[in-house]
């Protein structure tokens, strides 16, 4: 593939995840954000019965309180916003160019099919499987002595399980010769599969992410709520970049088979002349 054509699916890769970060924005703010101030609302009533005990009463007022530096209004919105749409341009980038690479090395699927495939494997290894083990928690619920370590565990289960991944992408090519695309694949999928649960096994679990008291039925939604962002964000992606993809990598289809159908009817006519 030129470079060219890599440049230009990188664009359209990124344009695409401004599209998808546009789409999980609105659903991250409609859904997601409600379980977020419930949370923050239950953590500062938990904080209220030392300020109503006189425990504030000795602060001054310019004391106890501290300013905040951006508002709950301004992070629910013009925060949300701007930290999903560079998401999801960064990871539209980093997708592309793993489309470019997968393209004609992972069968013969066309352009569309072949987004939709980078597409679900990057939800399923970044997001999908570090989820299963380490699920999102929303603020103000977890032990904050424990926000680094947590924050480690759950970056090295996205690296274990990118990593896994493509050692099962090269295996699956490698045994694809002896033993077929499908029992190939399949003996790939299972491998990584076997190869993270023990990894879900062994890693450590986050004990103290919630607190106890932290009602269920909220955390439910919030992590819920996580996981749809996620999915829309990346079926989003695949659909429109599989689109910009099928144009830049065959704007002339259209044409040829015009020109040809024009060929074949000139030559009929030809004949019955």
């Amino acid at each position: 593939m030129q470079s060219s054509t890599v440049r230009t699916l990188l664009v359209r890769g990124m344009i695409a995840g401004v599209v998808a970060g546009l789409l999980a924005f609105a659903l991250a703010y409609v859904v997601g954000e409600p379980s977020i101030d419930s949370s923050i609302a239950l953590e500062e009533s938990a904080s209220a019965p030392a300020h109503e005990h006189g425990d504030a009463a000795a602060v001054p007022a310019d004391e106890g309180e501290e300013e905040e530096l951006v508002t709950r209004p301004v992070q629910s919105t013009f925060g949300l916003a701007t930290g999903v749409l560079v998401y999801g341009v960064a990871l539209g980038g980093i997708a592309s160019l793993a489309f470019a690479v997968c393209l004609g090395r992972v069968g013969r699927l066309r352009p569309r099919a072949t987004a939709a495939l980078v597409a679900g494997a990057a939800f399923t290894t970044v997001y999908l499987v570090p989820f299963l083990k380490y699920p999102a928690t929303p603020p103000a619920v977890g032990n904050p002595d424990t926000i680094g370590k947590r924050t480690t565990l759950f970056f090295l289960m996205i690296v274990l399980s990118v990593l896994v991944a493509v050692i099962a992408v090269i295996a699956g090519r490698r045994l694809a010769p002896t033993l077929g695309n499908w029992n190939a694949t399949v003996a790939a999928g299972g491998g990584y599969v076997l190869i993270m649960a023990v990894a879900c096994l062994l890693l450590p679990a986050n004990t103290d992410a919630v607190k106890e008291t932290f009602p269920a039925a909220l955390l439910w939604e919030f992590r819920l709520a996580s996981l749809g962002v996620q999915a829309l964000l990346w079926t989003a992606f695949g659909l429109i970049f599989g689109a910009l993809a099928q144009r830049v990598l065959r704007p002339a289809a259209a044409p040829a088979a015009a020109a040809a159908s024009e060929a074949v009817t000139a030559g009929s006519a030809a004949r019955t002349g």
